[in-house]
């Protein structure tokens, strides 16, 4: 489900305690925003993150491939 919120430049919204978004401007079909949140939260734009759960999922899969190649490698030695 999905939340629809109407907003005009310079409101913001509140996700939690601690993230604040605000919209700083809108021009046309783009609109500018601005993120208020802890340090330790990642903010990336949707594409990129998918990259990265891409990327690490590759990762992940060559990481478990490698392992069980050497488990395998001393399977056969012994």
């Amino acid at each position: 489900m999905m939340l629809v919120l109407t907003r005009k430049p310079n409101e913001a919204i509140m996700i939690g305690d601690d993230i604040e978004i605000t919209i700083l401007s809108v021009e046309g079909e783009q609109i500018k925003l601005g993120i208020n949140a802890p340090k330790n939260v990642d903010i990336h734009r949707k594409e990129v993150y998918l990259s990265i759960q891409q990327e690490n999922r590759k990762a992940s899969k060559a990481e478990t491939n490698f392992l069980e190649n050497i488990n395998e490698y001393f399977k056969k030695k012994s």
